[in-house]
């Protein structure tokens, strides 16, 4: 039988499939990190006011709804500078190879030809493709296998900001809408479930889109956010007093 042989675009096609698939699953788990952010960190702070005073509830609201939007806003602008300076570095690393490609065409494709030789290609072959790669799109090919980017897929540090702030504000609600909603001689105790079940169900999704086992990510995320409340509830009980 013949061997079946991709042509260029169609494993070009595979390739921005494949790449669309990627990006799609790291805005998922950046979106379940981001919720994971804003369950511990508003759990920690209402837990701890309520441990002070756990009658006050406008005092316990207010810092929550201020940890909830310090904490978006936080996100939002940490993620916006961080994607904006990938997006700068893959621009940068455009503009080099087509700058590469230009001078020194040669010198392009035997760098390519290496790359290909290094995963197990025969030299010959992987000359072969080379070729065939930079003559279909010699700019795009050397863009994923040099640096796995696409001229025409730079990440959006908009879209990342908007993001963030969006999943940290879901999670976020979790904890204060179960302390300010359960009754007072529950609030404490139940907020904790509530929050460790938003714990294990993050921590369930995030290591299930890495394929990585869930359990430990589970125990690992529901401990830190055990203790990231219980200290917070000690210093509020110690301190004792109406914030």
């Amino acid at each position: 039988m013949p061997m079946s042989i991709s042509s260029p675009t169609s494993a070009t096609e595979t390739s921005t499939q494949q790449s669309a698939v990627s990006s799609r699953l790291n805005w998922l788990r950046a979106g379940v990190l981001g919720a994971n952010d804003g369950i511990c960190s508003t759990a920690g702070l209402v837990v701890g006011v309520a441990a002070a005073d756990p009658t006050n509830t406008k005092a316990i609201m207010a810092a929550g709804v201020a940890g909830l939007l310090a904490g978006a806003a936080a996100m939002a602008t940490g993620e916006y500078v961080s994607v904006s300076t990938q997006r700068d570095t893959e621009k940068a690393l455009v503009e080099k190879s087509r700058s590469a490609l230009r001078t020194s065409p040669d010198a392009a494709c035997a760098r390519l030809a290496a790359i290909y030789r290094s995963k197990g290609l025969s030299p010959a072959t992987a000359m072969t493709v080379a070729r065939e790669l930079t003559a279909h799109d010699a700019l795009g090919a050397h863009l994923e296998a040099e640096f796995g980017i696409r001229e025409d897929d730079y990440t959006n540090p908009l879209h990342a900001a908007i993001s963030s702030a969006i999943s940290f504000i879901l999670g976020a609600m979790v904890p204060l809408l179960a302390i300010v909603l359960l009754p007072v001689n529950i609030q404490i105790p139940g907020t904790f479930g509530v929050v460790m079940a938003g714990l294990a169900l993050t921590g369930y999704i995030s290591a299930r889109l890495g394929s990585a086992p869930p359990t430990r990510a589970v125990v690992r995320l529901m401990a830190g956010g055990a203790a990231a409340m219980l200290i917070t509830w000690w210093i509020g009980h110690l301190i004792g007093v109406a914030v």
